[in-house]
């Protein structure tokens, strides 16, 4: 008895669902898993072929036994459930069932879909609310520079570019957008009087100190429109710019999108207050922020960005400053690539005997977090 309950136990734990099977026009069958689709594209993995997309004009049947959602073209996507089905494709049509009843839960026409989503992908990135420390992307970077002679110096950099968009998914309308950048550069360098004098006169130090942070939450009106709240933190030694922190909320355009290339464009109203190195007095501003960003994927996934911000005052229009940044990201090996960013910061009232205008240009090393 005790070998006939084993033996039925394994049986069971040994049973698997079927796999998904396309049959294609030319009559030949592969077997594997459906993973999505878009509008009239289907996306399968294989273990033979691996993942291939196969239109629809080159399928005759498609069966899949797992449980996926339709979103027909035009449909608004809304926070609401939806019931996934079983999916069979046939006569230029896809037609969901419900596992449980054998009833058909819909209907679409291949030319009327826009996308088919699994329901643990549909319930995650439609209906669900991530945490506040879940689905972030972006990446780690660091570089270090030591001298060791007659001089000493050290130099060092991080920065750390965090995004999260909900949904994450790129066939589905965006629904809000998060951004974190952070970024210091800091250095040291010492010089010994030469030749020494009598009594010693201390070595001379010059330091360098620039830190920036922001950070912005978007929320998506239409598939391209959104309004936005911002703050942001800067420290620039080289300006005598103890702190300058920026308080505002606008709006932002994609004006470019496309897989390889995005644009946008932002304008926001805000507090600013700056505290300046002494004898230079603190100011507090209400003005805007104009912004343009741009990220375009080269060849062999080299990847380019730009941004400007034009800031001006309003309530005293002789102070304004702007930032250019523009960087490449070359991939190395797995998720490491190597970066060259160069920043410019320009400061129409920096404290009494600093320069207006500080550049920089940084190398180093990224980590892609995923």
């Amino acid at each position: 008895m005790f070998y006939q309950a084993s033996t039925g136990w394994a049986q069971s734990a040994a049973a698997k669902p079927a796999p998904d099977v396309i049959v294609f026009t030319n009559g030949d069958q592969l077997t594997g898993t459906l993973e999505r689709a878009n509008g009239d594209s289907f996306v399968f993995k294989s273990d033979v072929v691996g993942e291939i997309t196969v239109t629809a004009d080159k399928i005759k049947e498609l069966h899949s036994g797992g449980k996926f959602v339709a979103l027909r073209n035009g449909e608004k996507v809304t926070r609401t459930s939806k019931t996934p089905g079983t999916i069979t494709y046939q006569d230029s049509a896809v037609t969901l069932a419900d596992t449980s009843s054998s009833s058909v839960i819909d209907t679409v026409p291949v030319k009327d879909l826009s996308a088919l989503i699994d329901g643990a992908t549909y319930t995650k990135e439609v209906t669900g609310n991530p945490g506040i420390f879940q689905d972030w992307t972006g990446g780690l970077s660091g570089g270090v520079t030591l001298v060791e002679s007659t001089q000493t110096g050290q130099s060092f950099t991080a920065a750390v570019n965090l995004i999260r968009l909900v949904p994450s998914v790129e066939f589905l309308p965006p629904r809000t957008r998060d951004t974190i950048d952070v970024l210091e550069t800091y250095g040291k360098l010492t010089q010994p009087v030469i030749p020494q004098t009598t009594p010693p006169t201390p070595d001379s130090v010059a330091k360098t100190n620039i830190f920036h942070a922001d950070a912005e939450h978007d929320k998506y009106l239409t598939p391209r429109l959104y309004g936005l709240v911002g703050l942001s933190y800067d420290h620039n030694f080289a300006q005598g710019l103890n702190l300058q922190q920026i308080y505002g909320a606008g709006i932002g355009y994609t004006v470019i999108e496309t897989p390889i290339q995005e644009f946008d464009v932002k304008v926001d109203v805000h507090y600013e207050r700056q505290n300046f190195v002494p004898p230079t007095a603190s100011t507090d501003l209400i003005g805007s922020s104009f912004t343009e960003l741009y990220h375009r994927t080269l060849p062999r996934k080299i990847l380019f960005t730009e941004s400007g911000t034009f800031i001006p005052s309003w309530n005293d229009p002789s102070i304004y400053s702007a930032i250019f940044a523009a960087g490449l990201q070359l991939p190395t090996y797995k998720r490491f690539s190597l970066n060259l960013n160069l920043q410019d910061n320009y400061l129409s009232n920096p404290a009494f005997g600093y320069k207006d205008n500080s550049f920089q240009f940084v190398t180093g090393v990224t980590y892609t977090l995923k």
